[in-house]
C-alpha cells in the first residue's frame, strides 16, 4: 500500500546500469558470467529480484501497520485529545471567544537511523551456484528487513524511555507519569504525575482485571470506537490462552470477577457449547490479522511477535492510519525511502557486489492511544527484550 515504510518510488532501471563503466583495471570480477549452473540467465534472476523487492515494498507486517503511521517529518504537532473545539451560544450583540491552539497539541519527535547489509558473490560462485542458492540470500535480506522494521515499531510501543532524535528533539513513549499534561475526556481528568500506561500485574498470573485495566486506560482517554478506532488486545500465545479462559462473573487469582466473556472468533475450531452468544461474534480476520476472539469491545490477537509475559491494548484507526499510536519515520526524499538495492564497486553486475539499505525511526504519536502490561511480581515495569 502507499503508506508502506518499505516502499520506493524508483524502479530498478533508475537504480542501476547493468553494464556500467567499461574502463579501469580488469580483475577476475570482470569475467562475464551470464548464467547460473542450472542454466538460468542472470539477467532473469536479477529481474526476479527487482520484482520481489517491489512486491515486498508493497507489503508491511500487518501487526505493525495497525499500530503505526508513516511520516516523513522530524517532529509532529499531534493532538492528544479526541474532542474538538467547543462552540458557545451566540449572542445578538457579543462576539464569540477566539479559539487558540489547545494544550493537548504536543510536539512529538521521531528517531531516524540508516541501516545497510552487503551481499557479495564471486563470479566462480555464480558460475556454479544454483539460482535458488542465490535467491536464498536475497530472501534472507527481505526477511531481515521485515523483522527489523516490525520490531522497531513494537519496541517503541513497549519502551517508556525518553530519548533524543538526531535533530535534538524529545522522543516520547506512552504516558508515563512524567508530568506532561493529559487532556481530560468527558469530564474525567487525569493526574499527569501518576497516570502511567506502563503497568504490571503485581503477581505471576494474568487476571481479567489486569486486561480490563488496560482497556480502561485507553478508552477513558477517548481512544475507542467513538473516535473511529478499534481496541486490540495483543498477546503472546501463552497470555492469549489465559485470556481465552476469562468468563464473566468468575474471579481471577486476585479475587476480582471478570466483567466480560472471552468469545472465540468465527475462525475458531469446532467446539461443543451450551451457551448462547448474544451480540456479534468477532470475525476470523481483521485487516490481515487472524483474530483469536473478543473480550468486551476488543479483538484478541495472538501473535508470537509479542514478547512472552507482556500484553498490550492498542487503539487502532486502521492500517497505516494517522490515528495510530506509533509514528514510523522515513526519509523526506522519496528516493531514500524504503528498502533500496545499491550496486557495489563492480557495476557490470550489481548482483556480484550489492548493498541493501534502509532508513527509518519511530516515536509515539498518541501517548494515550495504547497501554502495556508486564506479567511480573515486581511493582516496577521493565521493557521487554526483542530478538534481533
Amino acid at each position: 500500500m502507499s503508506t508502506n515504510p518499505l516502499s520506493s518510488a524508483r524502479t530498478h532501471e533508475s537504480f542501476y546500469s547493468f553494464w556500467g563503466a567499461e574502463s579501469g583495471t580488469n580483475t577476475l570480477g570482470d569475467v562475464l558470467v551470464n548464467q547460473t549452473s542450472d542454466g538460468v540467465d542472470l539477467n532473469q534472476v536479477w529481474a526476479e529480484f527487482a520484482t520481489t523487492l517491489e512486491l515486498y515494498n508493497q507489503q508491511r507486517t500487518a501487526l505493525a501497520a495497525l499500530i503505526s503511521y508513516q511520516t516523513t517529518r522530524q517532529i509532529d504537532a499531534v493532538p492528544q485529545a479526541v474532542a474538538g473545539a467547543q462552540f458557545e451560544i451566540a449572542s445578538e450583540f457579543g462576539v464569540p471567544q477566539g479559539h487558540r491552539v489547545p494544550k493537548d497539541i504536543l510536539s512529538l519527535a521521531y528517531d531516524f537511523e540508516d541501516f545497510d547489509q552487503a551481499t557479495r558473490f564471486t563470479w566462480k560462485y555464480l558460475r556454479d551456484a544454483d539460482s535458488r542458492q542465490v535467491g536464498a540470500v536475497h530472501n534472507s535480506i527481505l526477511e531481515g528487513a521485515n523483522r527489523a522494521t516490525t520490531t522497531a515499531v513494537l519496541e517503541r510501543l513497549f519502551d517508556p524511555t525518553q530519548s533524543q532524535s538526531p535533530e535534538g528533539n524529545t522522543i516520547y513513549g506512552l504516558y508515563n507519569g512524567d508530568g506532561m499534561f493529559i487532556p481530560p475526556y468527558l469530564g474525567t481528568e487525569f493526574d499527569p504525575d501518576t497516570d502511567t500506561h506502563y503497568l504490571t500485574t503485581g503477581s505471576a498470573v494474568l487476571d481479567p482485571s489486569d486486561v480490563e485495566t488496560l482497556l480502561t486506560k485507553v478508552s477513558s482517554k477517548g481512544f475507542s470506537a467513538e473516535s473511529g478506532r478499534k481496541l486490540l488486545i495483543l498477546a503472546n500465545p501463552i497470555e492469549a490462552k489465559m485470556i481465552a479462559t476469562f468468563r464473566a462473573g468468575e474471579p481471577g487469582a486476585d479475587g476480582v470477577e471478570a466483567h466480560f466473556d472471552f468469545i472465540p472468533s468465527s475462525a475458531a475450531p469446532p467446539r461443543l457449547v451450551t451457551e448462547q452468544i448474544i451480540g456479534d461474534q468477532a470475525p476470523g480476520e481483521w485487516n490481515g490479522l487472524s483474530i483469536l476472539g473478543s473480550y468486551g469491545d476488543a479483538y484478541v490477537i495472538q501473535s508470537a511477535f509479542i514478547p512472552k509475559g507482556y500484553v498490550a491494548v492498542v487503539a487502532s484507526a486502521g492500517p497505516g492510519a494517522e490515528g495510530n499510536p506509533v509514528g514510523f519515520r522515513v526519509h523526506a526524499v522519496p528516493e531514500y525511502q524504503g528498502l533500496r538495492l545499491i550496486p557495489g564497486t563492480d557495476q557490470r553486475y550489481p548482483l556480484i557486489s550489492s548493498y541493501y539499505a534502509i532508513g527509518y525511526g519511530t516515536g509515539v504519536r498518541h501517548r494515550g492511544g495504547a497501554a502495556v502490561l508486564q506479567v511480573t511480581t515486581n511493582a516496577a515495569y521493565a521493557k521487554p527484550t526483542f530478538p534481533k
